[in-house]
């Protein structure tokens, strides 16, 4: 039989706790809230089922007449042998206190009201916020407090400008905030000011930017490829040497190409060029170096891995510097090194429009799995020789120094 149980009914009430509906019919003006009294879906039995299973719908009808908590509303049926009965027609749960206490959620149900009324009266804006994701707040209970006090800090000293570190909150260290950006990003929302919000900066990595504070300094990792090149000040004799973001856009060396690879061992190794740097990569990250305005008056060269994700670096690397050349990412360095291929992970399958015609092949071949699923030829296993030799081919400016 398929009529609709006692446990089918407090299944319905308990999916609207899931939702969070019986929570949100406790926050005023909450969006989708259910109206009350909630008429709870009933499947009853047929005029067939009573005439043949009389002694089960009479104990069907008993077990929803005993389920606390819940209004049955009755029907008259007449029996053809027992004569007039009443069977259920409709259920109803007439109150959210009615459906907290059927399903025993009163506990958490008073934990939420101390949580609402604690922010309608500190920041009556993020009332919305509870609506939409009460649950979520019952799970930062024992937080909340804290997370109203940095909203509250926030208000006092938009854009701040100053670290994480510097917020003097109530029981708030930097830590926390961090391990909390999401959900502090959605109550800042609605609770600052536009103006005190950068529309540009997006996602939990862009928090700082997006509120004002100060972001640790990107770091630029750079080798001199040449010994008759200048040191910095204070740094002679080091080659190794790392700069942040702001100082790197600011040097004036007198460098006419700089090469770019994404691997640690080959930035160490790099041979001897004449009037060269190199620079260890930064991935999908190229903010730091697209501060370098002078970047753009040198032979750039990147190096990446064989496979999709390097040629979709080369991409967006392009975005900022459209003269930027790959090296040893062609099909000749590919085929000579077949010993070492590898399979790339999680390949890239999207189109890049900055590759030039004879990389774009590639990516096409590599993405399309025509030489072998997957495949990739990682920067470090390309041979040293073939390193060598191929930065002879390049124009005169890169030869090697004596």
């Amino acid at each position: 039989m398929n009529w609709t149980s006692a446990a089918d009914l407090r299944a319905q009430v308990q999916r609207l706790w899931e939702r969070g509906d019986l929570l949100r019919a406790g926050v005023p003006a909450a969006a989708d809230a259910p109206a009350w009294p909630l008429r709870l879906m009933l499947k009853s039995p047929t005029a067939a089922d009573l005439a043949e299973r009389f002694e089960a719908v009479r104990a069907w009808a008993q077990a929803l007449a005993q389920v606390p908590h819940l209004r049955i509303e009755w029907r008259e049926w007449n029996h053809r042998v027992q004569g007039a009965q009443r069977l259920p027609a409709a259920a109803w749960i007439d109150s959210p206190a009615d459906a907290l206490a059927a399903i025993g959620r009163q506990r958490e149900a008073g934990r939420f009201e101390r949580l609402r009324a604690q922010t309608a009266a500190a920041q009556p804006a993020l009332l919305p916020w509870l609506a939409r994701r009460p649950l979520q707040a019952l799970e930062l209970a024992d937080r909340w407090e804290r997370l109203l006090a940095v909203v509250a800090w926030m208000q006092a000293h938009p854009r701040p400008g100053v670290y994480l570190r510097q917020v003097d909150a109530p029981g708030v260290d930097s830590k926390f905030i961090e391990a909390h950006r999401g959900v502090l990003g959605e109550l800042l929302e609605l609770a600052l000011p536009a103006a005190a919000i950068d529309a540009d900066a997006k996602g939990a990595g862009q928090f700082g930017r997006r509120y004002g504070f100060l972001d640790k300094p990107a770091r630029v990792r750079l080798r001199l490829l040449d010994a008759a090149l200048p040191s910095l000040p204070g740094l002679q004799g080091l080659a190794d040497i790392t700069l942040d973001a702001a100082s790197f856009a600011t040097l004036a060396l007198p460098v006419e190409r700089v090469f770019v690879t994404e691997n640690e061992t080959n930035f160490l190794a790099f041979p001897p060029v004449a009037r060269s740097i190199i620079v260890f990569g930064a991935g999908y990250g190229w903010d730091a170096l697209g501060r370098a305005g002078w970047l753009h008056a040198c032979a750039l060269h990147y190096w990446g891995d064989i496979d999709t994700h390097g040629f979709a670096i080369l991409d967006q690397l392009r975005g900022h510097f459209p003269h930027a050349a790959s090296f040893l990412m062609d099909r000749a360095t590919l085929l000579a090194h077949e010993a070492h291929w590898g399979e790339e992970p999680d390949p890239v399958r999207h189109d890049l429009a900055r590759l030039t015609g004879e990389e774009s092949v590639l990516y096409e071949d590599l993405r399309s799995d025509r030489l072998r699923p997957r495949l990739r030829l990682e920067q470090e296993r390309i041979g040293y020789g073939w390193l060598t030799d191929s930065l002879g081919r390049l124009s005169p400016g890169a030869s090697t120094p004596a």
